[in-house]
């Protein structure tokens, strides 16, 4: 498992889209579509983690970790057992399950199996 984007939730999407994408350096991820609000960035060079910027209404930290795994199942339940509490399952459509670590701050276990 690693660290694949360090997400941000925001409230200017457009302006922090504009900002992010000039500060590092990155491009996006993929076309930007204007109804959906958010984008993962991408180190051009692929050695830097992904930032994204989520311009959805937050429910979780306005910062938050995405853990990339191409195991979910094993490393949620190795969180799990670490002292993580499930916070929001993982629902149809996406690809990620919502954890909290011990002290409540929400984090992503996100399946790169595709």
């Amino acid at each position: 498992m690693r660290i694949g984007s360090i997400v941000i939730d925001v409230k200017d999407f457009d302006r922090m889209l504009t900002f992010w994408q000039k500060a590092l350096g990155y491009a996006p991820g993929r076309p930007l579509t204007p109804d959906d609000p958010f984008m993962i960035l991408k180190d051009p060079a692929g050695k830097g983690p992904n930032v994204s910027l989520d311009g959805m209404e937050p429910y979780r930290n306005r910062l938050h970790l995405d853990l990339y795994t191409d195991d979910p199942e094993r490393e949620v339940e190795r969180l799990l057992g670490l002292g993580a509490s499930l916070f929001r399952p993982r629902e149809d459509g996406e690809d990620f399950v919502v954890l909290a670590d011990p002290d409540g701050n929400l984090f992503c276990v996100v399946d790169t199996r595709g």
